[in-house]
This record gives C-alpha cells, sequence and structure tokens, in this order.
C-alpha cells in the first residue's frame, strides 16, 4: 500500500442512498451493481492521486493530499455513475461528503473527529448530490478550476451537535442541480441543544443505542455520574432523528425536585396545559397519542417512581414515542432495555504513540487541552504524563474535561501526581449483576449514589488544592 498522507488532508466520504432497499428489492442485481459502483469509485480516486481507506459495499471513504484532487475525484464519480447503465437496479444514487483537516493515520486507518464530522456531511446530503464542509471551501477556491463551482447552501447543525457547520454544493458539469433541503438538523422537528466542544468516541455505544431503539421503546442509559450518559443521549438522538417524524425532544429533569413537577417538565416541552376534566398527565399522554418521536429524559434517578410512572403511561397509550432515558440507575419498566455507558477506553501498556493518540480517552483529553492551550499537542515529551493522567481519572469524561482544563496553569506531571489519591475511583454493582446499582433499598447502593453525587465536587476541589 503506498503511504498515506499525514497532516492537513481531505476525505471523501460516499454512501449509496437507498441501499437497504435496493438489497431487498434486487438481492442478485445489487451485487454486480455494487462491485461496478466499487470499481468506479476506486477508479476516480486513485486516477486523482487520492487513496481509498475503506471501500467496500455501501459507501467508504478515501483520503487526498490536496484538496483540488478531492473535488475533482466526486464530480468524476457522479458524471461516471450517471453515465452508467445499471439494469436491474436502476441508477445508483450516492451522496458524497467532503471535509479537511487534520486526522490521526494508524495502521492504514484514520482516526479523529475530522472523519466524523466528514461523515455528517455526506449524512445531510441526498442521493446524487457532492456536499463540502466551510474548511474545504476555503482551500479549493484558489484551486478550482472555472468548470467547478461551490454553492453556498448556508449554516447547517449536522448530527454531532457541535457547532454549525456552513454547507457547500459541488456543482460541475454533468452534476445535477437541484435538491430538496439537506437533512440536517434544521430539517426535522425537535428542541435538541446545540453542544459547545465535539463529540468524541463511543462509536461501538452509538451503535448498540441506536439498534436497542429497534428493538424497544424504552431504553435506559446507566453509569456514573460524570462518565457521559447525557451527552451519549443526545448524540444518539441525532443519529436516529430521521426515523421520527415528530423529531427528537429532550425533557430535562435535573431541575425537578418535586414529584409533582415531572408531568410539568414534559409538558413545558410541546406547550401542553391541563385540559378540562383531565390531569396533566392525561393531557400530555393525549397529546403525543399519535405522535411518532423520540423522548430523550435526562437525569431520572433522584424522581425514578413519578418519571416511571408517567413514561408507562405514555408507552403505554402512545404507539409511536420513543423514550431514551438517562439515569443511575435503570426504571424498572416492562419492555425495558438498559444500557450501561463505560468509562473511555484508556491505552494498553506498552502501547505506541499512534496507539496512545487513537485511544478515547486521550483524544477526549486533547481536544479539551486544547480548547484551553492552543498550543498543546500530544507528542513523545508528554505521551507518559497524559496516559498516566487518564488511567488516574479512570476514563471518566468528566474528570478528563476538568482536568484538561487546567493545562494553562499546571504542567501535565504537576496535574497527574496531584491527582493521584485525591478522589476515590467510583464502583458498584447493578441488580442481578453487572457494572452500576438499582436496588434503591440497598443500603450499598445508596452509598454508592452518595459518592457519585460527591464526585465532580471531590475532583474538582483536588484541582484547586494542586
Amino acid at each position: 500500500m503506498a503511504e498515506l498522507p499525514s497532516g492537513t488532508v481531505t476525505f471523501v466520504f460516499t454512501d449509496v442512498e437507498g441501499s437497504t432497499r435496493l438489497w431487498e428489492e434486487h438481492p442478485i442485481g445489487m451485487q454486480d451493481a455494487l462491485a461496478r459502483h466499487d470499481a468506479i469509485v476506486r477508479e476516480a480516486v486513485e486516477s486523482h492521486g487520492g487513496h481509498v481507506v475503506k471501500g467496500a459495499g455501501d459507501g467508504g471513504f478515501a483520503v487526498f493530499g490536496a484538496v483540488g484532487d478531492a473535488l475533482r475525484t466526486a464530480v468524476a464519480v457522479q458524471v461516471a455513475l450517471a453515465a452508467e447503465a445499471w439494469d436491474a437496479t436502476g441508477p445508483l444514487l450516492v451522496r458524497v461528503g467532503i471535509h479537511t483537516g487534520e486526522a490521526q493515520c494508524r495502521d492504514g486507518d484514520y482516526f479523529g473527529p475530522v472523519l466524523n464530522r466528514a461523515a455528517r456531511l455526506m449524512a445531510v446530503a441526498h442521493g446524487g448530490q457532492i456536499v463540502c464542509s466551510q474548511a474545504t471551501a476555503d482551500l479549493a477556491r484558489d484551486v478550482l478550476a472555472g468548470d467547478v463551482k461551490l454553492i453556498d447552501l448556508g449554516e447547517h447543525r449536522l448530527r454531532d451537535l457541535s457547532r454549525p457547520e456552513r454547507v457547500f454544493q459541488v456543482d460541475a458539469a454533468g452534476l445535477e442541480v437541484e435538491f430538496a433541503p439537506l437533512r440536517s438538523l434544521d430539517a426535522f422537528p425537535g428542541n435538541l441543544p446545540l453542544q459547545v466542544s465535539s463529540f468524541i468516541g463511543r462509536d461501538r455505544e452509538l451503535e448498540q443505542s441506536a439498534g436497542a431503539l429497534d428493538e424497544a421503546r424504552i431504553v435506559t442509559l446507566t453509569g456514573v455520574g460524570g462518565v457521559g450518559k447525557t451527552r451519549l443521549a443526545l448524540q444518539v438522538a441525532a443519529e436516529v432523528l430521521p426515523r421520527f417524524r415528530e423529531g427528537a425532544w429532550l425533557v430535562e429533569l435535573a431541575a425537578v425536585r418535586d414529584p409533582v413537577g415531572v408531568a410539568d417538565a414534559f409538558a413545558v416541552v410541546f406547550g401542553v396545559t391541563t385540559r378540562s376534566g383531565r390531569t396533566l398527565s392525561e393531557s400530555l399522554v393525549e397529546f403525543l397519542g399519535t405522535k411518532q418521536l423520540l423522548l430523550v429524559v435526562d437525569n431520572c434517578e433522584h424522581l425514578l417512581d413519578p418519571v416511571a410512572e408517567l413514561i408507562d403511561e405514555i408507552v403505554r397509550a402512545c404507539p409511536g414515542v420513543h423514550i431514551l432515558a438517562t439515569s443511575r440507575e435503570g426504571l424498572a419498566l416492562d419492555g425495558e432495555r438498559i444500557l450501561a455507558v463505560p468509562s473511555l477506553r484508556t491505552p494498553a501498556d506498552g502501547a505506541d504513540l499512534e496507539t496512545i493518540a487513537g485511544s478515547d480517552a486521550v483524544q477526549l483529553f486533547v481536544d479539551r487541552a486544547r480548547a484551553a492551550d492552543a498550543g498543546f499537542g500530544l507528542d513523545v515529551n508528554n505521551t507518559r504524563s497524559v496516559v498516566r493522567l487518564c488511567r488516574r481519572l479512570d476514563g471518566v469524561p468528566l474528570a478528563l474535561e476538568l482536568a484538561a482544563a487546567r493545562v494553562n496553569v499546571m504542567s501535565l506531571a504537576e496535574l497527574a501526581s496531584a491527582l493521584d489519591h485525591r478522589f476515590e475511583v467510583l464502583a458498584g454493582g447493578r441488580r442481578g449483576g453487572g457494572l452500576f446499582p438499582c436496588a434503591r433499598e440497598d443500603g450499598a447502593a445508596v452509598g454508592f449514589r452518595r459518592r457519585a453525587q460527591r464526585f465532580k465536587h471531590k475532583l474538582w476541589i483536588s484541582l484547586r488544592q494542586a
């Protein structure tokens, strides 16, 4: 394999639109069609100096050292696909997303938030359409020939929920120009909040959670305080948003202290008020009765009984409503699927620099450290300290973020040393086995919850004393 480019690179992501339906309707024809699709993509990539990193079946991605080559490749792919005779399957419509940035390369593959951004761009496009990011457009303006133009489609919220992205459509001879609005978060109903930081790692948890929502109407993400349940739930909701006609809606319960306020918290999200002769809960259930939507119910642990009671009413009376809850313990409802959210993966002993840089815990720490100190980076001189710190914090995302915020006032070695023995690593047992407790009457579980509540405060005090 030729050496893959490093530094600032441009990724081209592709995906065959409607491939699941095509496989069901043309199981034999799709084998030949996708083989031809793969050959067209590979030929275009390699003829423009790119490298196919992953390319099999319904989609994949390629990498380029020059942004102009990436854009010309995307155009060549779409033109060739449009000219092909597809026989049984009909035309294969491919959506393409292009993004430029820095990514880590390891063992013939790339890692980093830039890949997620490219994939999110591709996901908002339609079959036959090529879209690119602001970063790509800025670099491309000086190298594009007159026959390739960029059409500004405005700012859009992508499914990673971080900063909005200004999206451009690539226009050239032989390409379609008119498409439906992009499938960004703005195109769907809901109130999912914009996040101030990028979502890192958790690929396995994302896939499991999204899959669980296909199989169960109540999915509860459990875990200790600070492990990232809320952030994961919001990202899952963004990923599955197109499945729900009336969108995804967040119900926040952290500030609710009175059980009576649970129904109020749900109702205010939709502007539901009490109807004559009905309770607020009954009015809410009636409103949701014909809706097809996802409810993200965050921080249920301190109000388990009233929350579980209302969710049970909604699920039984509203067949189109799915629930994604976060809690330190399960809701104990029929049909509930409980998924434990683990800490982020930390590097194994003896790992090399590239492997260390690719671990979720290290990626999160480095990303947040750069927010505090723009000059921060992982290198041979600080790798051991970063790994030591990530392990001391047991890969807990909140702990990593708090520690990363201190890199502009403390060295990594000082920070790691200051954290030694400064807080108790959280652990516990879940009813029926597992990682997290859910037996409210169990004294050990009560102690666990109290330790979890003190976790954020203890860590912050430790850092301030250092």
